[in-house]
This record gives C-alpha cells, sequence and structure tokens, in this order.
C-alpha cells in the first residue's frame, strides 16, 4: 500500500469518501503482547477526533486500576476530546478457572454483551473497545452467531475493536481488519512476571 493508496478499489457503488469513512470491525488476536494496547490507542486517536468511546473490559480484575483506564477517564472528562465510558464485566483473570467462579463469569459475559447491544443499537458511542472478548467466546459462555450477526449489522457509523487470543475463525472471517501479533520472546518465558508500567 503505497503512501496510502488501497492495491485495488472495489465496485461496490461507494463512493471514495464512503469507502473511507465505513465503519470497521476490528480484531487483534494472537499470542504476542500488544493487543489490548493497540485498541487504546486507537481509543486515544478515536477520542481525539470528539467521538464518544466505551470500553468493555471482560477478564481483568474490576480491582486492577490499569494505566490506559486513568488515562482514558481523565481525558473524557477533560472537555478537550469525545467522552469515555469504562466497564468492567470481570471479577478477575478468568482463565484461572476457580472453582465455583465459572458461572459467575458467564453471567457477567452476557450481562455485559446485553449492555453492548443495548448501547449498539441506540448508537450511544462512536468507538467500542471490547477488551479480551475472544474469552467467552471461546468457552462458550456468549452465542457467536449472535455477536457476529451484531457486530456486522450495527448501524450508523460504530467501530468496534474486539481483542484478545484466540479469535474464533468466523469473527476473523467477518472483521474488516485483523491484526495477529505474534511472540517472538517474552519476558514470562524467562520467569519474570508482568510488572507496573509494562503490563498495567
Amino acid at each position: 500500500m503505497p503512501q496510502g493508496k488501497p492495491a485495488s478499489v472495489p465496485d461496490d457503488g461507494l463512493t471514495t469518501r464512503q469507502r473511507r469513512n465505513r465503519p470497521l470491525l476490528i480484531v487483534h488476536t494472537g499470542p504476542g503482547k500488544g493487543k489490548s494496547t493497540a485498541a487504546f490507542g486507537m481509543a486515544l486517536r478515536a477520542w481525539n477526533q470528539g467521538w464518544p468511546v466505551a470500553v468493555f473490559q471482560f477478564v481483568k480484575s474490576a480491582k486492577w486500576r490499569i494505566g490506559e483506564e486513568k488515562a482514558l477517564r481523565v481525558l473524557g472528562e477533560s472537555g478537550e476530546g469525545g467522552p469515555v465510558a469504562w466497564h468492567k464485566m470481570g471479577e478477575g483473570w478468568s482463565w484461572l478457572r476457580r472453582p465455583g467462579a465459572e458461572d459467575d463469569h458467564a453471567a457477567n459475559a452476557r450481562e455485559g454483551w446485553a449492555q453492548i447491544k443495548r448501547e449498539l443499537a441506540a448508537e450511544t458511542h462512536r468507538f467500542y473497545v471490547l477488551d479480551e472478548f475472544t474469552y467467552p467466546l471461546k468457552w462458550g459462555w456468549l452465542d457467536l452467531d449472535d455477536v457476529i450477526e451484531t457486530l456486522t449489522g450495527r448501524p450508523g457509523d460504530q467501530h468496534v475493536v474486539v481483542t484478545g487470543r484466540d479469535a474464533p475463525g468466523r469473527l476473523v472471517e467477518a472483521a474488516d481488519l485483523v491484526t495477529e501479533m505474534g511472540k517472538v520472546k517474552h519476558p514470562m518465558d524467562a520467569g519474570q512476571k508482568g510488572q507496573r508500567g509494562i503490563e498495567w
């Protein structure tokens, strides 16, 4: 894509402007670090455009105080860009699969998805980050058919970014933009846990 020019232009009857401003369904997946970080970077761009932004975190602990949340909340309240809404759907690292917790996590995921559906239908925001959303799909907590139908049929000019490992193939196929983060090396491979300023 030299100089930002597309490799080909489809015969879809759209003007260049219409095609350029088409809302996107974006997926960041793969085993590497940076999926959520990249999505939050896009949220900063959306905020700068004055777009209403919503973040739905599905499995990170509600007790965590991550840097992106604080920064985006402060920016959203600054009056400079768009407003920011931040929702935490999980009660902890769900992939740890603590005994007795799975039903609660599944219920939280269903409740969070129901809220997203309502907000998409009402066109409440223009940019959504569905962080770690691939996990409730992978574990069967949400109906994949419903998710794909809702995300691909959303009204208006709403952009949606889904993050998380192991994105279902059908979601990848339905998306307009997919990035797979690969892992070459990671400090955890050498026994080092996550650290402030890098992971949160």
